[in-house]
């Protein structure tokens, strides 16, 4: 096994969904992407989009994946992207939407359940373990009676879309937090904020 990293950033493709609260996994690895000037290629094999890069000067190598399925389907895509660079589980960082958390704040966990988060679902299944790590971007809960499904395909208020650069800055550097130091250290300095 290497010691790459694979970060998946989930979400749908097509110009639809880019703006959507479902899409701040993409919106992640491609902040993360600019910050090393890195463009993102499509990888056939997995059907994704992949970036490698290193994150810092001498860090380690790093795969940035934006799978080119449909959300409830990403499993495949990541876990092809894990065999083709010979990474393991515990080198999988996924950056999705999550619903329980407030928007404006990330949280971070390895393992545990998707939380009715049907890409963690899928990835876990074709995987064969939820012991991966995720690094969760709060999008808030839907307002009145709101279906779920509908307010993650919905792009951001205005008020949220300011917001949103420092959210998207946070993710990532939660991202190399957990990269750089570990996810013990990653919480602490994440969670505190």
């Amino acid at each position: 096994m290497t010691d790459r990293w694979i970060v998946a950033g989930l979400g749908n493709p097509g110009p639809q969904y880019e703006r959507t609260r479902h899409n701040v996994g993409h919106m992640v690895v491609d902040e993360l992407a600019a910050r090393t000037g890195e463009k993102f290629s499509v990888h056939k094999q997995s059907r994704a989009q992949i970036a490698e890069t290193r994150l810092r000067p001498g860090g380690p190598r790093v795969v940035l994946v934006k799978p080119l399925t449909y959300m409830n389907v990403s499993g495949a895509p990541v876990v092809n992207i894990l065999k083709f660079f010979g990474a393991a589980p515990d080198h999988l960082i996924v950056v999705h939407d999550e619903l329980d958390i407030d928007f404006d704040t990330v949280k971070l966990k390895r393992g545990g359940g998707e939380g009715g988060h049907n890409g963690l679902r899928d990835i876990s299944k074709v995987l064969g373990t939820k012991d991966y790590l995720r690094v969760r971007v709060g999008v808030g809960r839907p307002p009145g009676r709101m279906d779920t499904a509908a307010f993650v395909l919905k792009p951001f208020t205005t008020t949220e879309a300011t917001a949103l650069p420092l959210l998207l800055d946070t993710a990532a550097d939660a991202v190399e937090k957990i990269i750089d130091d570990g996810l013990t250290a990653a919480q602490n300095s994440v969670h505190a904020r």
